[in-house]
């Protein structure tokens, strides 16, 4: 058995925490969440941490961002090698558990993304310009495979910046390019659309009860802007809507869960795409007994 990273993947409503923290008890390892938005504090309900399934098992990246803040890939990874740094420095193994395909992919590539600074100059050049403009400006640039950069003006233009800094510095291309990990072993928590639907909507309206509106709210009148919540979207788009007004409760649980099974199929297509490109991944049962699931991924170290 050797110390490669392990990596616990899967479509949302998959169970995939219970599986990190059961490998996690028989590897004595550490959990680093690769979830965009398990990161924000009080975002509890609508993100679905269950942090009491981790009992003893310590976990990173969690709670670690004030909600309303835009947290980046870039910060990502460099909170991630840290986390990783400290855990491993310590003898304790590592399991990367979270369903951002983005997360997962570009750890696994072993991308490095230098910091890039602002650029005043080219900011005021693409002032004023729509969404659709920026995005064509960006497309001559990059390829863009989701819509991350390019859900608003401001994040267009960052993403230009940063194509446009490292154009301008090509001694950076070599930090840059993909140097992928050669003995991470990725596991996928596989579920069929089916079990999945259902778990999905269930699973919403546990946590309707359990008080996700009465959570957005808390938000709210704690000083987080409303568009801030939407932006983060599925729950908290949803919930915020209605919260403020603009949904009926039954708009609000109706389309919260459409836009939730449309998010797990997004998420199985990235999965999908990350083969494609490389990555294998090895499928387990979401239904399979937890010792199974356990000894089929010691067998995989």
């Amino acid at each position: 058995m050797n110390d490669s990273l392990i990596v616990i993947t899967g479509p949302t409503a998959s169970g995939k925490t219970a599986r990190a923290v059961a490998l996690a008890r028989e590897l004595d390892a550490e959990i680093i969440s690769a979830d965009s938005r398990q990161i924000y504090r009080g975002m509890d309900l609508g993100t679905g941490k269950d942090l009491d399934e981790y009992g003893d098992v310590p976990y990173h990246l969690i709670d670690i961002c004030p909600a309303g803040y835009k947290y980046s890939l870039f910060e990502f990874l460099r909170d991630y090698q840290a986390a990783y740094d400290d855990i491993t420095a310590r003898g304790k193994r590592v399991i990367l558990c979270g369903g951002t395909g983005m997360y997962v992919e570009t750890v696994l590539k072993g991308i490095q993304l230098p910091p890039v600074p602002q650029n005043d100059v080219l900011r005021a050049s693409l002032s004023g310009k729509s969404l659709d403009e920026l995005t064509a400006i960006l497309r001559t640039m990059k390829t863009l495979r989701n819509n991350s950069d390019i859900d608003m003006p401001k994040r267009a233009i960052r993403a230009i910046e940063i194509c446009t800094y490292y154009h301008e510095h090509p001694d950076l291309k070599v930090a840059t390019e993909p140097h992928p990990l050669t003995d991470a072993v990725v596991i996928g928590v596989s579920i069929d659309r089916e079990a999945r639907r259902r778990r999905i909507s269930e699973r919403l309206d546990a946590r309707l009860q359990a008080g996700m509106v009465d959570e957005v709210q808390r938000l709210i009148e704690g000083g987080v802007d409303p568009d801030d919540l939407i932006y983060y979207g599925l729950e908290y788009k949803f919930v915020t809507r209605y919260v403020i007004g603009q949904l009926t409760w039954q708009e609000m649980h109706d389309q919260l869960e459409i836009a939730i099974h449309q998010f797990a199929k997004r998420q199985m297509t990235w999965f999908r795409g990350m083969e494609r490109r490389g990555t294998p991944i090895h499928w387990l049962p979401y239904d399979m007994p937890q010792s199974d699931f356990t000894a089929a991924v010691l067998a995989l170290l």
